[in-house]
């Protein structure tokens, strides 16, 4: 059996303080249409398909991210924070049909089908782990 390391447990502690206690940071996006779809970019560098949810519903898409390891330091220059990431981006009507999303370079990108969606509920997009991966 694998011996935890020590910081770990301070590491984890730290963590949880930080996802309950820190509003989540509004993540920029850029959004465009390309041909049959609308796609949202947005930057995600140090995050993991698994820390990603993106959920869809009608006429909105919604994704929450999670930056991992908010291990206590003394920095000589802390510009960005780890924890929650979070954007709620309007879909204008006649999007919605599918959607499909992959991470690869720290870079996000979903991309919304043309086409009315299935029903009011939101549904949850998985992410996959690089562009070539993706269906697109």
């Amino acid at each position: 059996m694998e011996e935890e390391h020590p910081r770990h447990a301070q590491v984890a502690a730290v963590t949880e303080i930080v996802d309950t206690t820190v509003e989540p940071i509004e993540l920029p996006v850029n959004t465009y249409e390309a041909g049959d779809a609308l796609v949202i970019v947005a930057p995600l560098p140090a995050v993991m398909p698994d820390d990603v949810e993106i959920d869809v519903a009608p006429g909105l898409v919604t994704i929450r991210a999670h930056v991992r390891s908010a291990a206590p330091k003394d920095y000589l220059l802390h510009e960005w924070r780890y924890g929650g990431l979070e954007r709620s981006v309007p879909i204008p009507d006649g999007f919605g049909r599918a959607a499909e999303a992959s991470l690869a370079n720290g870079q996000l990108a979903v991309r919304i089908l043309r086409g009315e969606g299935g029903g009011g509920d939101a549904v949850r997009v998985m992410v996959s782990s690089s562009a070539t991966d993706a269906p697109w």
